[in-house]
């Protein structure tokens, strides 16, 4: 049983996507874009305040209540080749971890999955460049085969999808992958079942809000920054129910 005691105060795990210049006015999914010196502005201010940011394992014991402190997940989700040119050099100045949530059969080629909502194509990190990211102290999760949504497949397709995107991720890195997100935030209680059976220690959410004493661990909340997130907005969701008052 986790001990519900330990943690006392609830812990924000930041949800990110591309670290880069946003596309002109107009763009589809703009909001998703945060600049790289807006992200560097935002880990030294976690800095400044005393935080720890922390990859989703490097987390977990602060998730069961095994170890307190001051401490921030900080999660990337599709596996953004911006994410290693942009955000690692910034993570490595101030000794933080993060976890990087990788599309296995979408290595080395674009976000295929947003074409069809116009959205523009990005290049992914490929085995290579994943492998280079864990080296430098980050950590690689599951985002599924091909970004599917889960709420439109059938249990085998939702099975193969996490056991496979796993099991490939494992082979392109040479680590294990511990910790999966359900691509769209769509998932249902049976995908749930199926992750903690895959063997998924953590799996993110696209639930609004920080993590809450007792919370389950398959169906963590998140706290998006977006290009519009303010440092004092930014702050506001760390360290008060800013966040916890959007969630469902």
């Amino acid at each position: 049983m986790m001990d519900t005691s330990a943690n006392t105060s609830p812990i924000p795990i930041l949800v990110y996507h591309q670290i880069d210049i946003a596309p002109p006015k107009g763009a589809a999914f703009r909001s998703l874009y945060v600049s790289p010196k807006a992200f560097a502005r935002q880990m030294l201010l976690l800095q400044m305040l005393g935080y720890q940011g922390l990859s989703m394992s490097d987390l977990l014991p602060y998730l069961k209540g095994e170890k307190q402190g001051k401490v921030v997940g900080i999660t990337f989700d599709d596996g953004y080749l911006n994410n290693l040119t942009h955000a690692l050099p910034v993570l490595q100045r101030h000794g933080f971890s993060s976890t990087c949530y990788a599309v296995s059969q979408r290595l080395g080629q674009t976000n295929v999955w947003d074409e069809v909502q116009g959205i523009a194509q990005t290049p992914l990190m490929d085995a290579a460049q994943l492998r280079q990211w864990v080296a430098a102290g980050q950590e690689v999760g599951a985002h599924t085969r091909h970004h599917v949504n889960l709420q439109q497949c059938d249990p085998a397709i939702c099975r193969e999808e996490m056991t496979l995107g796993r099991a490939e991720l494992e082979a392109a890195t040479g680590t294990a992958v511990a910790h999966f997100c359900y691509p769209y935030g769509r998932y249902a209680p049976e995908h749930v079942t199926m992750a903690r059976q895959t063997g998924f220690l953590t799996v993110t959410t696209t639930e609004r809000g920080r993590v809450a004493s007792g919370a389950d661990l398959r169906q963590l909340p998140r706290v998006p920054v977006l290009r519009a997130t303010t440092l004092p907005v930014f702050l506001l969701k760390l360290a008060t129910g800013y966040e916890d008052r959007r969630s469902k």
